[in-house]
């Protein structure tokens, strides 16, 4: 048989299996199908659920208008663990075109492809279901909370509530603008120095007392392929201080929860600027200063790979496994000629 030959019988088969089946069944019966098909559209065109707010709403709207909600809920609350588990091992594989309102119905595995697939091991009664999984990068579900408008707290979401009103204390302004001790901050490898952000919180905490400052978040978790980002503001005894955007980079889905906590950290470290904190870090002249009395420059292999490269530390630290130090950048040069 040639190959125009299988590709129509395929095609055939594709177009009888376009019959309405179960599942299509149930989705009808609601009396919302046509928003549901539009819903899955917008999630198949943009991969973002935050993209789809419109069709989300819309659907929302028609199910409740149909009266779904008190329809399912009898048949919710005597649904089990085991029922759920044997829907979801009954469910047919599906596979969504791009045409508005196909489905097409995959290929059912052979049972010799099921028996194989099966793990060894007897699955845990409380395992997660793969069906019901679903992945960090999709973004976070996790905007600030919206206040009615009889609320008296203030909505730091979009308020500007105390910015520039009044300087804080002479005692409070010396604690934020105190000079840094060489002995504080840290250089990375690349030649950058910081300050630890536990320690921004150590002088927040002096000058206001814990408790008395916090950041809001000021919108939703951002998680685009490699960083994690989220605007915050910085209160302090009731009182806006500076708002940032925190970023942190991740290399692994399963990364991204530590990611929203860097992110974090990166926000205050951006915040406390306004306020003067650790403002040295910022200064060429400083930062030429303390590499040189407290910096210095080396040659690293690592014990592995055996590749090496330029690496920035502190003249009073050690190289850290799986590096180890061969020798200064001038020793290396003096060695060639």
């Amino acid at each position: 048989m040639s190959n125009t030959e299988q590709d129509k019988q395929r095609s055939e088969q594709v177009e009888e299996d376009d019959e309405p089946d179960d599942w299509d069944k149930r989705i009808f019966s609601t009396g919302c199908s046509d928003e549901n098909a539009k819903l899955n559209d917008c999630f198949f065109e943009k991969k973002d659920w935050r993209a789809c707010k419109d069709e989300m709403e819309a659907f929302k709207q028609c199910w409740k208008r149909q009266g779904n909600d008190q329809r399912t809920e009898a048949k919710d609350a005597a649904v089990t663990e085991t029922s759920i588990r044997q829907r979801a091992a009954l469910r047919p594989h599906r596979t969504i075109t791009s045409t508005t309102r196909h489905w097409q119905q995959a290929p059912q595995p052979t049972a010799q492809a099921r028996q194989s697939s099966q793990p060894s091991q007897p699955e845990h009664e409380l395992s997660p279901d793969p069906e019901r999984l679903r992945s960090l990068t999709d973004g976070l579900a996790d905007p600030p909370p919206t206040l009615s408008e009889d609320e008296k707290q203030v909505d730091w979401t979009r308020s500007f509530h105390g910015l520039s009103t009044t300087p804080f204390t002479a005692e409070q302004a010396a604690i934020l603008q105190q000079e840094l001790s060489y002995d504080d901050i840290e250089i990375k490898p690349d030649g950058i120095i910081y300050l630890p952000e536990i320690k921004y919180r150590r002088i927040l905490n002096k000058a206001f007392g814990p408790g008395g400052w916090g950041l809001a978040p000021r919108g939703e978790t951002i998680v685009t392929g490699k960083v994690v980002t989220r605007e915050y503001g910085l209160v302090c005894h009731g009182r806006l201080v500076s708002i940032a955007r925190g970023e942190q980079q991740y290399f692994d889905p399963d990364g991204v929860p530590t990611a929203t906590e860097g992110c974090k950290s990166n926000a205050l470290m951006r915040c406390c600027k306004d306020l003067g904190i650790a403002s040295e870090l910022w200064d060429p002249r400083f930062i030429r200063g303390f590499m040189r009395e407290a910096g210095k420059e080396t040659i690293v292999e690592h014990v592995v790979s055996k590749k090496r490269r330029k690496h920035w530390m502190r003249k009073d630290d050690e190289v850290r496994y799986p590096y180890k130090e061969v020798a200064p950048p001038a020793q290396q040069q003096q060695v060639r000629r």
